[in-house]
């Protein structure tokens, strides 16, 4: 399956006193992308943990920064699954600027988180069957 694709606007609130994006709200960009490749797979975050009691906190994050975003940009926000093994999913982006006049898109970021599956009381379990094929199926497209 090819990544999922999601752009949005920086908004000036995002930036600091220069008009660049503050390092965190990367993190937060990686979440809708997240939230986005999810849904394109059928399903939304908010049905598995009403429907199965299933939430996905995130245990490890790490971001590789290459360039700056700025005030106004238009980030887009390419997301894949990158591992999934029982109770343990890995997801990767690539985030890309599309500046005004640019020729191609910039490189400003690639990062991974990686979350567990745990049930309502924080005790790791699987992932629940239909997510878990969606998800290998796509993996395997």
């Amino acid at each position: 399956m090819p990544p999922s694709r999601t752009s949005l606007r920086v908004r000036y609130a995002e930036t600091d006193q220069m008009g660049v994006a503050y390092y965190a709200n990367y993190f937060v960009w990686c979440e809708i992308g997240r939230v986005e490749l999810l849904r394109q797979l059928g399903f939304d975050y908010k049905q598995m943990e009403i429907e199965h009691g299933c939430h996905l906190p995130v245990v490890e994050a790490a971001c590789r920064y290459r360039s700056s975003a700025r005030y106004d940009d238009v980030v887009t926000i390419e997301t894949r699954i990158s591992g999934l093994r029982g109770s343990v999913i890995r997801f990767a982006y690539r985030l890309l600027s599309e500046r005004e006049g640019a020729a191609e898109a910039a490189l400003l970021a690639e990062a991974e988180t990686v979350h567990v599956v745990v049930d309502r009381e924080m005790r790791k379990c699987a992932l629940p069957e239909p997510y878990f094929s969606a998800i290998r199926q796509s993996m395997d497209e």
